[in-house]
């Protein structure tokens, strides 16, 4: 018999600033990241107000993760020190390897009513790969597969397996799951999990019970963290449920992380940040 996941834990997701002064809400990142492992952060960027997100995020480094960027409405102009450029607009993902080091920066454009809404998502590489070759991959919507279950959730797959559809994005040794689930009022959905993942969901629309018995919905911008377990059982409320599903495989290695580098070793972040300020630090 299978055993469905319990909740473990819940909460909502806070106010912060990123970038050159970006308003946006974090769900988890920076503390206790073996909780998460090997996630790393979540950070919800919905605004309606331009004021709060045009100044953007400019030129920055990244090495030792992934960043997976998914829009719901809106534009963000993207360039890389690859000569990766483009915009990303609603329901498009950028999923970006950094590897041994990349230069980028995004500058939310938002849409014709002023409205900017996206996640972004990072994904820690184990230590065999920190010091992989970069690369990027821009997702459209038509490369998304959506797929409807038996009962009636409809599924979109970023990354992961519904039945014989596979998501756009394979090959992850973290073997990561990311899924944007959405059930009608009352509806339910037993999604398998594999024994041994971290599991997570976030709420972005409607609210929600997701353990079998729980009297509690959880509602938008609420961060739900599983216990164990080979499935989870989720259950709309009335207004029904919008939700992002991640799982995926523990690394259990040693993370040492200052801003937007992640490593293994604090001697390995000195020398990134040391060949960042002395011109050496792109490998490719």
């Amino acid at each position: 018999m299978a055993k469905t996941r319990s909740i473990a834990s819940t909460g909502s997701s806070v106010p912060t600033r990123e970038g050159a002064g970006v308003h946006l809400r974090r769900a988890f990142g920076f503390h206790n990241p073996e909780r998460s492992d090997p996630f790393l952060l979540f950070d919800d960027f919905r605004s309606d107000t331009p004021a709060h997100y045009l100044k953007g995020f400019p030129w920055h480094p990244h090495r030792g993760i992934e960043t997976i960027t998914y829009m719901l409405k809106g534009e963000v102009e993207h360039g890389d020190s690859l000569g990766n450029s483009g915009v990303i607009s609603g329901g498009d993902v950028q999923w970006m390897t950094a590897g041994g080091g990349i230069i980028h920066q995004e500058m939310p454009k938002g849409d014709a009513d002023g409205a900017m809404h996206g996640f972004q998502l990072w994904l820690n590489l184990p230590a065999g790969e920190k010091m992989c070759p970069p690369r990027y991959r821009g997702i459209t919507p038509k490369e998304i597969p959506e797929v409807q279950v038996a009962s009636g959730a409809t599924i979109k797959i970023i990354c992961g397996r519904i039945g014989d559809t596979v998501g756009p994005v394979t090959g992850i040794s973290t073997d990561p799951e990311y899924l944007d689930i959405t059930l009608a009022a009352g509806g339910t959905l037993t999604h398998p999990t594999r024994p041994g993942y971290t599991a997570m969901a976030y709420v972005i629309g409607g609210s929600g019970r997701f353990a079998p018995g729980a009297t509690t919905e959880c509602g938008n911008a609420t961060l739900i963290m599983f216990s164990d377990g080979d499935e989870i059982s989720v259950t709309a409320g009335t207004q029904g449920l919008r939700f992002l599903l991640m799982t995926g495989k523990p690394l259990h290695e040693p993370i040492a992380w200052q801003g937007p580098i992640v490593m293994n070793t604090e001697e390995e972040l000195v020398q990134a940040f040391q060949e960042y300020r002395n011109g050496t630090f792109l490998k490719q």
